[in-house]
Formats: C-alpha cells, sequence, structure tokens
C-alpha cells in the first residue's frame, strides 16, 4: 500500500507541476536553468533526473534544446573556473586519468575537436573529468565548446525521451507494460555503462 500511496502521490506532483509549469513558464524556465548550470559548474550529482524532468514537462524537441543548453553552459562554466582554481583538484584527485588524456591531446593536436566529439559520445572519460582537465590539458575553450553541444545531443536525447515515457504513465499498472520496462532498462544501461567501462579498463 505504501507503495501505491507514493505513485499516486508522484502522479498528482507531475500534475501539479505540468499546470504550474504552464502558468509560469518564464519562471520555470529560469530556475530549471539556474539549478542545472549549477549542479554542472559544481559537479553535483543529480543532472540525469533534470533532464528526466525537462523531457516530463517539455517534451522532446524544447526538452532536448534545454537539456543541450544548460549542459554546455554548465560544462563551460566548470572549464573556466578549473581554470583559475582547478589544477591543484585534478592533480590530486585523477593523477592517472590527467596524464592518459594529457597524452592523447597532444598526440591528437591536429584533430583535437574529432577527438573530444568521440570522449564526449562515448564512456571513455567521465564528463566530469573532462569538463574539469580540458583548460589543464590546453583543449581551446572553442573546441570543447563544439564538441560539448554537439557531442551532449545523444545522451540528451535519450534521457529526455525517457522522461516523456515516464511521465505518460497513469497507474501503477503501467509500470509493467513493455515501453516502460525497456525505458527503465535503458536508464539503468546508460547509468551503469561508465561504472563497467572504468572497471573494465582497471
Amino acid at each position: 500500500m505504501l507503495y501505491i500511496d507514493c505513485f499516486l502521490y508522484g502522479l498528482s506532483c507531475r500534475d501539479n507541476l505540468e499546470s504550474y509549469t504552464s502558468d509560469y513558464t518564464v519562471q520555470v524556465l529560469v530556475g530549471y536553468c539556474a539549478v542545472y548550470i549549477f549542479m554542472q559548474t559544481f559537479m553535483l550529482p543529480g543532472t540525469v533526473f533534470m533532464s528526466l524532468l525537462a523531457g516530463a514537462l517539455f517534451g522532446v524537441f524544447k526538452g532536448v534544446a534545454l537539456v543541450v543548453f544548460t549542459a554546455t553552459a554548465g560544462a563551460s562554466s566548470c572549464y573556466f573556473l578549473s581554470k583559475l582554481i582547478g589544477r591543484p583538484l585534478v592533480f590530486s584527485l585523477w593523477p592517472d586519468k590527467l596524464s592518459f588524456f594529457q597524452a592523447q591531446v597532444a598526440q591528437r593536436r591536429e584533430r583535437l575537436l574529432n577527438y573530444m566529439l568521440f570522449l564526449r559520445l562515448t564512456p571513455t572519460l567521465p564528463n566530469t573529468f573532462i569538463n574539469v582537465a580540458s583548460p589543464i590539458v590546453d583543449v581551446p575553450y572553442h573546441i570543447f565548446f563544439m564538441a560539448t553541444l554537439i557531442g551532449l545531443i545523444p545522451a540528451a536525447y535519450i534521457t529526455v525521451r525517457a522522461g516523456i515515457a515516464l511521465s505518460e504513465l497513469q497507474s501503477l499498472g503501467d509500470l509493467y507494460d513493455f515501453n516502460s520496462i525497456a525505458t527503465l532498462f535503458l536508464i539503468g544501461v546508460v547509468s551503469v555503462t561508465p561504472t563497467l567501462m572504468s572497471k573494465t579498463k582497471q
């Protein structure tokens, strides 16, 4: 009974949030952007849930555009913050990854945009590390910006679509249809893939 009550409460909250977004669209957009950019700038966990929320509230096109814009803005803020004060943090937290990243950037200087796009599209290195380490290894901002803007689109589309699917649940029984189970499975795979890749490399 507790799970059912919590689920029904979640549906009620979703309906209220959608109604509030419809009435105060500008305020919700400003608040959403501020929170997402803040979380991305200071490497706080939870941006995947913000991406799901964008899908639930704004649909595919607007949701993807919003997530890509805020994620790129937050990553850019993190880039410049790290350029100012991030060097000791990167050297202390990720010395091995930093050496690897620095060597790869030096080797691929002529096609650096292609390499940075590859990093954004695959879980080779965590996005948080890329944001913080890029200015330390002299990745130019215009390359960092373009790779981030383009490379985040596929992941943003997946999470936004997942948010739309989850927002369309009308009852507890809807959780057990094929589309819902597939969506939840996809979210799980996307969430654990970086961890599995990291363990495999180690």
